[in-house]
This record gives C-alpha cells, structure tokens and sequence, in this order.
C-alpha cells in the first residue's frame, strides 16, 4: 500500500469535503448524475454542484421521506440520484422509503448520509448516527462504504456513480486524518491490509483506521498488529478477513458505530460461522452519545488510539 508514513503530521480533511469535491467532477463528466437534497447542500459539501448543475440540483426541503421517493423516481427513470443528507435522517427516517421505494426496486440510489458517528461532537445525540450501518447492511441489494479518509471518500464516490444498484455512504464532519493518497488502489468489495501483522488483526473503518494505525504503531515491539481497512460493510471481504483471522488467531474491529450491527457484528457473523476466532469489538457499547468535541467523546467511549491499546492489551491477556 502506499500509506502516509509520517501518523503525526498528516494532513488533516473531511470526508465530507472529498465527496463534495468528486461530485463536482462527476457533475462535469456524466449528464445523469443529479444531487437531491434535504436543505443541507452546503453542509454535505454539494454546493459547488448546485453553481455548477442547477437544473441538475433538486432541494426538497425539510422533507427526507420525500427525498428518498424522488430520488428512486429519478433512478427509475434512467438518472442516477445521489440523495444526500444527514445519516441520522438520511437513512434514518426514511428507512422505509429507502426498503421499499429503493432496494424493493433495486433503483440506482446513491444514499449519501453525513455527520455520522460521536464525532459530530457538539450536536450532541440527536445528531449522533450510530446505527445506520446495522439498518442499512440489513437491506437486500443495497451496498455499504465507509471511507477511512478523504482521498478514499472521493474514489468512493467515483465508484459507486458507477456501480449500478443501491449504495449508502456513510461519512463524517470533521477533518481527519489523511492515511491514504490519490495513488492508493481503491476497489469496492475488497478490504486493505494497511499494515501486515502476525499476532493480532484490528479491522478498522471510517476515520478509527488513523487510531488503529496510531495504536498499532505504539505498541510496536510488544505485539505485531495487523490493521485492515474494510471500507466496504457489504458486501463484506470473507476471504481476507478469514485468512488474517487464521494468522493471527485474535481479531478486535474498530468503529463509530454501535457494536451491534456494524463492522463488528458482519465480522462476527462471518468468523463465526467459518473461522471461530477470539474476538473483541469496540465501538458505542448500546449507549447514546452525548454533546463534546470529537477527540473528547473517542477519548470517553475508548475509541481512541489509547483505548484500542488498552484493548490489544486485553485479548492478549484474557
């Protein structure tokens, strides 16, 4: 992989903001490509889309269940909509629509859900999606990414404009950290062994890749941490999951997310059926979060670089 070396110093950016700028691109390259969105265009970083394409741009307004239906309606219509709003409203109330309306139909969506995670930080727990991966990943036809960085959210984008069927995208507000860049390989389906390992294996997604790394790198010298970013929830990467669980015999998964239902949960299902491996999951342990800055409430729900340290420590001593 061609990773950042340097952890520290890395340029920081949103996931956000690298959707935004590779929907720009994708506005200037295919004429179907339209942006529906809920009165949140500037927050999700699709603006400049709007200057660029404004007969392409449809806002709705305040209303995500109507979102979701006219963006199946456009897709069924041979358009490829990229409905886009925030997680906890964009999949999370419109769920229903999204089942019937979308993945019924199998319609070329592209739910698109920002300011997912703790990490939205001071909006506090209304804001605060932590489980749309389990209600999206549950959903026949319909496929899950998680980008770990903003270069990976823009090659995401591209790819998933391409990719005909249901994609949700899950990104975050905050700038965080940069671990891949434009030269990193990038196929959807198909998760990155960002760090090779013989004792552990830390499956990461999102932005907790960059903790895992950090945790990793730490403890190097006590213990060999193997870190794989698996970018995409569903459909999930069996066969490297399996083959680094089989080498190194104890698994932790990483994420922003409850963990029941998410990452941690797909990993389990598959380890559990075809490869029972010693396990730990972290991530928002069937709680809300709360109000505080993004660094803070990782640090409270320990799931930072020292919480995952402390972890690696555990399933080595248990």
């Amino acid at each position: 992989m061609n990773l950042v070396n340097d952890l520290i110093n890395v340029e920081r950016k949103a996931t956000r903001e690298g959707f935004g700028e590779a929907m720009s691109l994708l506005g200037k390259k295919n004429k179907n490509v339209v942006v529906v969105t809920a009165d949140l265009g500037e927050s999700m970083k699709v603006d400049d889309f709007e200057r660029e394409n404004q007969n392409r741009f449809i806002q709705v307004g305040v209303a995500e269940q109507n979102l979701m239906g006219v963006s199946a309606g456009l897709a069924l219509s041979g358009k490829i909509p990229f409905a886009v709003s925030y997680a906890v409203f964009n999949p999370g109330r419109n769920w229903d629509q999204l089942r019937v309306s979308v993945c019924y139909t199998n319609a070329n969506v592209k739910i698109v859900g920002g300011h997912s995670g703790v990490t939205v930080g001071p909006d506090g727990a209304t804001h605060q999606a932590l489980e749309d991966i389990a209600i999206t990943r549950v959903l026949p036809n319909l496929m899950v990414v998680v980008p770990c960085d903003f270069e990976q959210a823009k090659k995401a984008t591209f790819a998933i404009a391409s990719f005909k069927g249901p994609v949700y995208l899950r990104l975050t507000r905050p700038k965080t950290a940069c671990i891949t860049t434009a030269t990193t390989p990038f196929e959807l389906g198909k998760a990155q062994v960002l760090r090779e390992g013989k004792d552990i294996t830390i499956f990461a997604c999102g932005s907790l890749v960059y903790e895992a790394l950090l945790a990793a790198e730490e403890v190097r010298g006590e213990v060999d941490i193997e870190v794989i970013n698996v970018h995409t929830i569903k459909p999930i990467d069996e066969e490297t999951i399996i083959r680094s669980a089989r080498k190194t015999g104890k698994v932790i998964t990483l994420e922003d997310h409850q963990i029941n239902g998410g990452l941690g949960g797909t990993v389990a299902e598959v380890l559990g059926e075809k490869n029972p491996t010693k396990m730990i999951r972290m991530g928002m342990k069937d709680c809300f979060g709360e109000s505080g800055e993004p660094g803070e409430l990782l640090a409270k729900y320990e799931l930072d670089k020292n919480g995952v340290i402390k972890t690696i420590r555990k399933i080595l001593n248990d």
